[in-house]
């Protein structure tokens, strides 16, 4: 098992609300009910890390969770599903893309998608809006417990507009958390630093 500690540090509603750190961030991106929270939770081992609820949308903000020394997740809005009204998600919609377009920390994003639908075109556009600033994509297929392993192949199929193999992960059964783990830790931190330290 690979080592990996997460702490909560702060909450954020904008862009200059964010901590104001030399981290690389890793951001948490996914629909609403793709299980972010479980996984966050399953990723450090805690079980009340983040809040976990049976009413899918609950964040509403950027929550940061510090990583060792040089790393922080920063678990975003879920989106696409949550029932709101429309100012609220306008302002949501605002302040992720205000985020991912402008957070200089930000090197990599971990966009959870559920195995069994495959990624969208909101995960297809978020993956090229990111690719688009060189951040990182690392595809994320969530809840693969729930696949016989004779539906395996279809769901990386699901996968390939991605371009980029996902890790099949179970906050349930604990599969694809370690590679998670070795991922996200892998993050090269250098190219974000630079940015913060040259804004």
């Amino acid at each position: 098992m690979i080592r990996f500690t997460a702490e909560f540090v702060s909450s954020a509603f904008a862009l200059d609300g964010c901590p104001r750190w030399k981290r690389a961030e890793v951001a948490l991106a996914g629909r609403s009910n793709v299980g972010k929270s479980s996984l966050l939770n399953a990723l450090a081992g805690v079980k009340g890390l983040a809040r976990t609820s049976k009413t899918p949308g609950r964040t509403r903000c950027l929550n940061f969770f510090a990583v060792g020394d040089r790393l922080a997740l920063c678990d975003l809005p879920g989106f696409g599903y949550a029932k709101m009204g429309h100012e609220d998600a306008a302002k949501i919609a605002s302040m992720m893309h205000e985020y991912i377009h402008g957070r200089v920390n930000l090197a990599a994003i971990a966009i959870l998608i559920d195995c069994r639908r495959g990624p969208q075109q909101d995960e297809l556009d978020l993956a090229a809006m990111a690719a688009a600033r060189d951040i990182q994509v690392i595809p994320v297929a969530t809840k693969c417990d729930k696949l016989r392993p004779s539906e395996r192949a279809a769901a990386l199929k699901r996968f390939d507009a991605m371009r980029v193999r996902p890790i099949f992960c179970s906050a349930t059964s604990g599969e694809g958390i370690d590679e998670l783990r070795r991922r996200i830790l892998a993050v090269d931190r250098a190219g974000a630093v630079k940015r913060a330290e040259a804004r």
